[in-house]
């Protein structure tokens, strides 16, 4: 087995069941620590930038990439989304979202880091987690030059083989060689995205899977105060 076909044939599913058998035992056995690990009561300068920009830039990112490489290449053709219109989509929102990601997950390392209070409060995976995805970002924005090149030259094969491998992984049918072939930094890329589900039961990332979405869709809730009622 040679060190492609390692990284991207095995070293993703290796991922992915740590990622959902690691988030079911830690539930399971060890719900008192299933939180976010919030260091707003600790200190507050500072948090709201940081933690707005990253949360922003990271969802952004999150549903960007699940929707350009897990919607079949046909599904964008037949909308009348063509190759180059669909990687200069990829480029500018990459872009965007990626900066985003990358400053927040690099301000607030620097809060942890460097605000003696929060940093007595943080464990070391706290600080590898948001080095590491502020590394997964910066990597990604390293992308968007060879990306620009591409789309210059009229040439999409570079993405398309990238949706194909990410689907071929997702449906149990992987295609290493897909990726044989494309650019040193999108295996990279590549290789630290795919680690973030590796590390993902062990850090405060599993508070993602209790997102409060029905907090959106909850009945009004009415507060008493000495100055009337207030709706909530």
């Amino acid at each position: 087995m040679d060190l492609n076909t390692l990284l991207f044939g095995v070293y993703p599913y290796v991922a992915l069941t740590v990622f959902l058998l690691g988030s079911w035992i830690r539930f399971d056995h060890e719900q008192y620590t299933w939180k976010s690990d919030s260091s707003q009561l600790l200190s507050k300068k500072g948090l709201r930038l940081a933690s707005n920009l990253f949360h922003v830039g990271i969802i952004g990112l999150f549903f960007g990439h699940a929707a350009g490489l897990l919607i079949p290449h046909s599904v964008f053709l037949a909308l009348g989304v063509s190759d180059l219109t669909h990687q200069w989509i990829a480029i500018s929102a990459g872009t965007v979202f990626g900066t985003l990601t990358l400053l927040g997950a690099a301000l607030l390392w620097v809060r942890r880091m460097f605000t003696p209070r929060v940093r007595a409060a943080s464990r070391r995976v706290d600080l590898h987690i948001l080095g590491w995805l502020a590394l997964t970002a910066f990597i990604g924005l390293s992308t968007i030059p060879a990306s620009i090149h591409h789309a210059n030259a009229g040439d999409a094969s570079t993405m398309i083989r990238l949706a194909d491998w990410v689907q071929s992984i997702v449906y149990l049918q992987p295609k290493p060689a897909l990726l044989r072939d494309v650019d040193l930094v999108y295996k990279l890329h590549v290789f630290v995205g795919v680690s973030v589900f590796l590390f993902f039961p062990f850090t405060r990332l599993v508070h993602i899977w209790s997102a409060p979405f029905g907090y959106l869709g909850r009945a009004y809730q009415i507060v008493r105060s000495k100055r009337g009622l207030v709706r909530g």
